[in-house]
Order: structure tokens, then C-alpha cells, then sequence
């Protein structure tokens, strides 16, 4: 096995070693930061949702509540308002969705489906959980969802919610009083559901997975030819020319030249010291010729 190959074989595999840490550490970093990034689109979600229930309760509903024993506007109700302007920036973001999932709610749209009740019951089961972020399968891909609990903890709701006796006739007349009712002071009824795609997000963390990869392989390349042209100019041809020599010296052949390789470097000593040999070798046998 000659020296260039022990060379390139040391070289390839610190190299597949660097080459797979470095893969699986950048698309670790990448697949996590690409979920950072979904987690904070849900979080503004969240956070718009809020900001717009809670500006339907301290600035529009008391406008409103004088009306309502006339004819009942929904745009007073906090969840239809944070419904309604989610429900705008999902006809551009079609993708993105946003759901007051109640298992017993006074508008049917809002009805919870099956996953959605699970996280209902997460919530009723451990009410010390404030937040439950998880991922799913959705009809349009892979989904990041984030859930908060819907509590009852404003007694001024039982009066809608309570018994159909106690809400105004203007709300039973839109929506019955079969359902939404039967609400309890503190009782957890639903959960505020955010869903945020994570196929772009996850793409393009692979698409530079992949440049970053393949960049790395691409300097690897570059990094190993020169440093086989250098091993090759360097040390491979005068080591190779110096044991040319010395095997026609060790024959008692004088007449190959002497190195004429400058330079301070260990192959230039190397070859001022054979030479050096060589005089001496060929001074010793003139005189034992003499």
C-alpha cells in the first residue's frame, strides 16, 4: 500500500465521519428551526384571535347589548368575531385554519370534530394545562397545531348559555334552544384550535439540506485533488527520485544527480542529507579502490 493511498484512504474516511456529523447536526438545526418558524406563525394566530375577542368584549359588545333584546347580532359574540377574521385570512391562506371547537355550541360550524374533542378532554382531564402543542396529518399534509382551553370563567356567559329561559329570545330565535346551553361556571366547553401547514416550511428546510450537502461534498472534492496534487509535487515525487537513486548508488552507480530541491522543508533535508551520503559513499569506495 503506498503512501499516497494510506493518504487518501485516512483523508475519505475522516471525511464520511465529518461529512455524516455534519449532516445529521445541520438537519437537525434545519428541521427545527423550520418548526420554530410554523410554531410562530401559530402563535400569531393565536395571539390575533385573542386580540380580536378581546376587543369584541371591552369595545363593540357593550355598543351592542342594548339591541339584542330586539334582534341578536353575532358580531357581539367574541368567538364569531375571531371566527369571522380568521376566516378572511384563510380564503388567501387556505391552508391555515382557525376553530372554537365546543362540543356543545350554540353555532353548529363550530361543533368539534373527533381529534378535536380528544384535545377537549386533554384539557378538561389536566386543567393545569394551559397549552397543548402537537403535530398531525391534515387533508392538505402534514399540520402544526396549537390549542388552548375554552373556560368559562366569566359568570356574564351563563347568561346566554345557561338554560334557554335566561337567553335573549332575539339569539334563540337564530339559533333554537337545543343546543349551546347547560354551561357551567368554570366548566372547560371547548378548545381554541390553531393549524399551520408545515409542508413549505419542511421543503425548504430540505432544499437547503440538500445545497448545504451537496456544497460540502463539492469542497470536499476540491480540497481532496489539490491536496493530492500537493502530496504528489511535494513528497510522492522526490521520495520516489530519492529511492531511484539509492538503488542505483547501492549498486555502485555514481552518476545520478544530486538534489538540487530548495527550501527548508523536512523533504528538503531529507535530500541535502542523501547527498551528503552519497559524497561520502563515493569518497569511501574511491579509497578502498586506491
Amino acid at each position: 500500500m503506498g503512501l499516497r493511498l494510506k493518504f487518501n484512504l485516512v483523508l475519505v474516511v475522516v471525511f464520511l465521519a465529518g461529512f455524516a456529523a455534519a449532516g445529521y447536526i445541520t438537519r437537525q438545526l434545519l428541521q427545527d428551526n423550520a418548526r420554530e418558524e410554523v410554531l410562530r406563525n401559530a402563535r400569531l394566530m393565536m395571539d390575533t384571535a385573542l386580540s380580536v375577542r378581546s376587543y369584541t368584549v371591552e369595545q363593540i359588545k357593550p355598543h351592542l347589548d342594548k339591541q339584542l333584546e330586539e334582534v341578536f347580532l353575532p358580531q357581539s359574540v367574541p368567538a364569531y368575531a375571531a371566527t369571522e377574521t380568521l376566516n378572511q385570512l384563510q380564503k388567501k391562506y387556505r391552508d391555515y385554519g382557525y376553530k372554537e371547537a365546543t362540543l356543545n355550541p350554540t353555532n353548529p360550524r363550530n361543533r368539534a370534530t373527533d381529534w378535536e374533542a380528544d384535545l377537549v378532554q386533554q384539557f378538561r382531564q389536566n386543567t393545569e394545562t394551559k397549552e397543548l402543542v402537537s403535530e398531525r396529518n391534515g387533508g392538505t399534509g402534514r399540520q402544526l397545531y396549537i390549542a388552548k382551553p375554552i373556560q368559562i370563567s366569566n359568570a356574564a356567559c351563563l347568561q346566554c348559555h345557561s338554560v334557554p329561559g335566561n337567553a335573549p329570545a332575539s339569539m334563540i330565535k337564530v339559533y333554537g334552544d337545543d343546543n349551546g346551553f347547560g354551561w357551567k361556571h368554570n366548566e372547560i366547553i371547548g378548545a381554541q384550535v390553531v393549524t399551520v401547514p408545515m409542508d413549505i416550511p419542511i421543503h425548504n428546510a430540505d432544499r437547503a439540506f440538500r445545497t448545504f450537502m451537496l456544497s460540502l461534498a463539492g469542497v470536499f472534492a476540491v480540497v481532496f485533488v489539490v491536496l493530492n496534487v500537493m502530496l504528489s509535487w511535494l513528497i510522492v515525487r522526490p521520495i520516489r527520485r530519492m529511492s531511484q537513486s539509492a538503488d542505483k548508488v547501492s549498486t555502485g552507480d555514481f552518476d545520478v544527480p544530486e538534489f538540487t530541491d530548495g527550501g527548508r522543508d523536512e523533504v528538503a533535508v531529507l535530500g541535502s542529507s542523501f547527498n551528503r551520503m552519497r559524497r561520502s559513499l563515493e569518497k569511501a569506495m574511491q579509497m578502498i579502490g586506491d
